[in-house]
């Protein structure tokens, strides 16, 4: 997007923000395809009717859904100046690190909840000590057991959705 300004070609780099639709409605499809990933996953290993597979579920698609909207401005930030494959590197890893973060912060806060009928009155110094190490507990058992949920139809969901937004931005001369 070139402007015209005294004879020279001033580019204008790609916004930070994409369009709504894009924000929004990618966050919900987004989330959908994290949800479909973990179903297909615990399909593909024979637990499909897992007696939490709705809670299971939801965890993932929300993941998903707070996720793209965080993720896909930072990583446009980050790389709108940048080659093609920069572009598809930066969305690549901060959509992937931002899905499993979210997905794993829910996953403990769900664990947590369970957990809290055990402990301490909200506040104590013994509740802190317990919330932290519940909550640290819940996200390696996530990086243990549900980051397999994303294989392998989540990890080829990241690269198609990094190439498609890589390329969606027009280039920018520097």
């Amino acid at each position: 997007m070139g402007l015209a300004t005294s004879g020279a070609v001033v580019f204008k780099p790609a916004p930070v923000f994409p369009a709504l639709r894009v924000l929004f409605g990618g966050a919900f499809g987004w989330g959908l395809l994290m949800a479909a990933s973990a179903f297909l996953a615990l399909a593909m290993d024979g637990r499909a009717q897992n007696f939490h597979l709705d809670r299971i579920l939801a965890i993932y698609f929300a993941g998903g859904l707070f996720a793209w909207p965080l993720a896909l401005p930072l990583a446009r930030l980050l790389t709108r100046r940048k080659t093609v494959e920069t572009r598809f590197a930066g969305h690549f890893a901060l959509i992937s690190l931002g899905t499993i973060a979210l997905t794993a912060f829910l996953f403990a806060m769900d664990y947590r909840l369970f957990y809290a009928q055990w402990h301490q009155p909200a506040g104590t110094r013994i509740w802190v000590y317990q919330f932290i190490f519940t909550s640290a507990g819940a996200v390696y058992q996530f990086l243990v057991m549900g980051l397999r949920l994303y294989l392998p139809v989540g990890l080829l969901l990241v690269a198609a959705a990094s190439l498609w937004l890589a390329r969606s931005i027009p280039p920018s001369m520097r």
